[in-house]
């Protein structure tokens, strides 16, 4: 099994560039699986990590509802963004500046084969980072995700997962709201959850956050959980 994970900090970039790279390693790592089998060999599988911040993008998952986009065409012209279709799990969301968006593409069979467990190391992940800014993060039984005050009037949701695995290989993954625009939740109904609100660190905190510093906070945590050795 190879635990080794490549760290790809790709800055600001398209969405539509970035899923396309997305979707290129996650067929790399199909492919040699697929060969391994068929031709009896051992080859080793990569893992990747990828860290990316996108321009103002909606993005609605396989399952979800597009009356839960609350804008038309020429409005989200109007505000400078996009939106896209994807093949990921959830409802939809939206990505900006001052999100921090992570892309784990791993071979789940170098680490272990459960799907649940994965989302729930990626929630602990921000849980434990979240901790460290003195923020208590939690889990919404049935939402996945990342919330606060989970069970009150005033529950927000502070981090949006979603992800597909196929032969064990996963794309997509999550999005931290550290210093974002919150106002642009607003034009969504945010992962098909009504009555719920949206927070980030820089709100919570009453302050802007170091998003560099983050980033190091999660990998650090992530690289614990799953046992890994981050490559940078």
């Amino acid at each position: 099994m190879n635990k080794k994970v490549q760290l790809q900090d790709l800055g600001k970039k398209d969405y539509k560039d970035t899923w396309d790279y997305q979707e290129a390693l996650f067929k790399e790592i199909v492919d040699i699986k697929v060969q391994n089998r068929r031709e009896e060999t051992a080859i080793a599988t990569p893992n990747y990590f990828l860290y990316v911040e996108h321009p103002h993008v909606y993005t609605l998952g396989k399952s979800g509802d597009i009356s839960n986009l609350l804008l038309s065409e020429k409005q989200l012209e109007a505000k400078g963004a996009t939106f896209y279709k994807i093949n990921r799990g959830g409802d939809i969301t939206y990505h900006g500046p001052g999100q921090i968006v992570g892309y784990p593409i791993l071979d789940l069979e170098n680490f272990f084969t459960d799907i649940h467990k994965y989302l729930r190391f990626l929630e602990e992940a921000i849980i434990l980072t979240l901790a460290e800014y003195g923020l208590h993060g939690t889990r919404s039984e049935g939402e996945t995700g990342v919330w606060f005050d989970v069970g009150t009037p005033f529950a927000r949701k502070i981090c949006a997962m979603g992800v597909r695995a196929s032969r064990w290989v996963t794309m997509h993954g999550f999005a931290l709201n550290v210093n974002a625009d919150l106002g642009y939740f607003d034009n969504i109904i945010p992962c098909g959850i009504k009555g719920k609100a949206v927070t980030s660190m820089h709100v919570e905190l009453q302050r802007e956050v170091d998003e560099q510093e983050v980033k190091e906070k999660i990998i650090k945590h992530f690289q614990n959980l799953f046992e890994a050795e981050v490559l940078i």
